[in-house]
């Protein structure tokens, strides 16, 4: 056996010995991962709860969409409720936010947002599913 063919076995070897350690490492209690979870999220404030109803209101609007088979009439209905998400998140900056580059494009993005949902409505408007 080569001295490569070694190496590569006594880190697989290795490799397996962390996995198997790494398993048997009791798993933290609940409420500590509730509170890492918090800190990672940035905890309660007013934009984070701002932010999550955006995301919730996008993803029920997004699960509601009636497919109709034609990926252009798809594509269509489920960006405009993504569309809106951003123009939710956008305000949650503007009401929130400090910087100013950030806030000028919290702006931009409801403007173009905006204009994008208009032209997907009169498109599907325009092209009923037959």
């Amino acid at each position: 056996m080569t001295l490569a063919k070694k190496i590569v076995l006594l880190l697989m070897a290795a490799g397996m010995l962390v996995a198997v350690f790494l398993e048997s490492v009791p798993a933290q209690s609940e409420e500590m991962k509730h509170d890492m979870g918090a800190m990672a999220m940035g905890g309660d404030s007013p934009s984070t709860d701002g932010y999550k109803a955006a995301m919730d209101k996008m993803h029920t609007d997004m699960m509601a969409i009636e497919y109709s088979g034609n990926a252009d009439v798809d594509f269509a209905r489920g960006m405009i409720p993504h569309h809106q998400a951003a123009i939710d998140m956008a305000k949650v900056e503007l009401a929130n936010g400090k910087d100013p580059e950030i806030r000028k494009l919290a702006e931009a993005v409801i403007t173009a947002q905006e204009a994008e949902i208009k032209y997907m409505q009169a498109w599907l408007a325009a092209h009923p599913v037959k």
